[in-house]
């Protein structure tokens, strides 16, 4: 059974300042027993960082933000879903994947998810500035504590910089100034490595719960990192590591349906979770995606569905030349006619038929797994070489097995070959494979963006046609009013 962990809200003063620490429902699945009772309790900031539990609450507060509805817990991923190559988006999503702009209604959303990512951020920053003098820790409790929150600081970063591009950084040494200039992106990567490396380094090699991360997960967002920067060989380098550790390994599957053993509403952990952000069935408390994906009728969320986002089996190429002896086709789409004809298919890859409302559906949300890292490796190692290596192919083959229900360390009738492949073909065939694996996972569009390809897969997949202006979002009003160091045109993004 999974039970999520509550945690308290808590007030915390100083003299002459409020620090206001966003406590809400919690992200942690552990044993049943494990409960804590929400609490309200007004608390001195410098009286609350002296005991491990108390530090851990203000760790949880980091999570809050990025788990909610209106950021990674809903509103982002599906709007990540309505760009992609193998979908269309409806009604205000429709606009999205269209590419005829950016409504009101998504200028609100990319507001709030700004606005969220950097609550995530000063909550990060409250923990770096005061973990460390916290009377009663032992000094690899201040080290580890400070290396989660600057793991989570960098990885919220990481989202920032993909979607925006530069934006202002705060940190622990400027998070009460109000006005900050805006960085330019080189500068947040730097911040961002920088604070992955100290996480890597002070971190557990094994998180003492699922949902925190480990030195592994550190080293799997900077090999992202580092692939998403063209820094092939370091992010190969970075991504053997976390391969070369066995600390994880592919969930087999047989069937299409053993997938539900990966993405599952009652699965609690896997062999392949690097880093996940987790939900549990409690209305507030669960993963909000879940809801965009279904329609009511098909009863695969139990509080009905939005349908925000559906494919054709005749008119999208990407499902139309992918392999129905692939299982993950079988399990990633059903046909569901929405009133656009027969040829409408729903994605299924999160389902959760006794989530009891809109926010309680119990899948977690798998931000890094084992098969990322594989397909990582394999085109980080092709491009470093120049031309595709055993090792590079291995690891494709190995997820590329799981999807036909091999054993994925086997070598099969389904492998890719060596000799069939240059590094352009092996690039394009891993960005293929990678496509069908993380189908509603709300990567493919950073994907795509990352290969400096997204208007040729765009157009080839649905047919539409994308302006340079969306790859980019824009710079929220709000921080433009608020933050007088920023200049209304000269630091919104173009075409905004």
């Amino acid at each position: 059974m999974k039970t999520n962990i509550t945690i308290r809200s808590i007030t915390a003063r100083r003299p002459g300042q409020s620090l206001i620490l966003l406590f809400a429902l919690s992200l942690f699945l552990m044993s049943c027993e494990d409960v804590l009772v929400e609490e309200t309790k007004s608390l001195a900031v410098e009286t609350f960082y002296n005991t491990t539990a108390e530090v851990e609450s203000a760790v949880n507060a980091i999570y809050a933000p990025l788990r909610n509805d209106n950021c990674l817990g809903g509103l982002y991923p599906a709007q990540m879903e309505a760009y992609t190559d193998y979908s269309y988006g409806r009604g205000s999503y429709g606009i999205l994947s269209n590419f005829q702009g950016i409504d009101n209604t998504n200028i609100t959303r990319v507001g709030q998810m700004w606005d969220l990512f950097y609550l995530s951020i000063r909550n990060a920053n409250l923990v770096i500035a005061n973990a460390p003098k916290g009377a009663s820790l032992s000094e690899a409790d201040k080290a580890r504590f400070v290396a989660e929150a600057r793991f989570m600081r960098a990885l919220t970063y990481f989202f920032l910089v993909r979607n925006w591009a530069g934006v202002p950084i705060r940190t622990e040494a400027n998070m009460t100034e109000m006005s900050l200039k805006r960085n330019s992106a080189d500068e947040v990567y730097q911040l961002v490595i920088n604070d992955l490396k100290f996480a890597e380094e002070n971190l557990p090699a094994k998180a003492a719960q699922s949902g925190r991360p480990s030195k592994w997960s550190a080293k799997m967002v900077l090999a992202d990192v580092y692939f998403y920067r063209g820094q092939y060989a370091e992010a190969r380098d970075k991504a053997d590591e976390v391969i070369k550790s066995n600390t994880y390994s592919l969930v087999p599957v047989t069937t299409s349906e053993d997938f539900l053993k990966i993405f599952g509403a009652d699965v609690i952990s896997t062999s392949e979770e690097i880093f996940y952000l987790k939900y549990t069935r409690l209305n507030g408390q669960g993963f909000n995606l879940v809801m965009f994906a279904h329609h009511p009728g098909a009863r695969l969320h139990g509080a009905g569905g939005y349908f925000a986002h559906y494919t054709d089996s005749n008119l999208n190429n990407v499902y139309k030349n992918w392999d129905s002896k692939d299982l993950r086709k079988e399990y990633n789409w059903y046909p569901y006619n929405i009133g656009l004809g027969a040829n409408t298919f729903l994605n299924r890859k999160f389902r959760d038929p006794a989530a009891t409302g809109a926010s309680a559906a119990a899948n977690d949300y798998p931000l890094y797994r084992y098969a990322d890292v594989l397909l990582l490796y394999a085109e980080a190692a092709n491009r470093a070489a120049n031309g595709p290596t055993a090792a590079a192919l291995e690891a494709l083959n190995q997820v590329h097995r799981r999807a036909y229900g091999k054993n994925s360390t086997q070598p099969s009738d389904v492998d890719f070959k060596l000799a069939d492949y240059n590094a352009q073909t092996f690039t394009d065939l891993v960005i293929k494979e990678r496509g069908y694996e993380t189908q509603y996972e709300g990567k493919r569009w950073l994907d795509l963006k990352r290969t400096g390809r997204v208007k040729e897969f765009v157009k080839a997949g649905t047919g539409k046609d994308v302006a340079d202006k969306h790859l980019l979002w824009p710079i929220p009003v709000s921080e433009l009013n608020f933050n007088t160091a920023l200049d209304a045109k000269a630091d919104q993004n173009p075409g905004y």
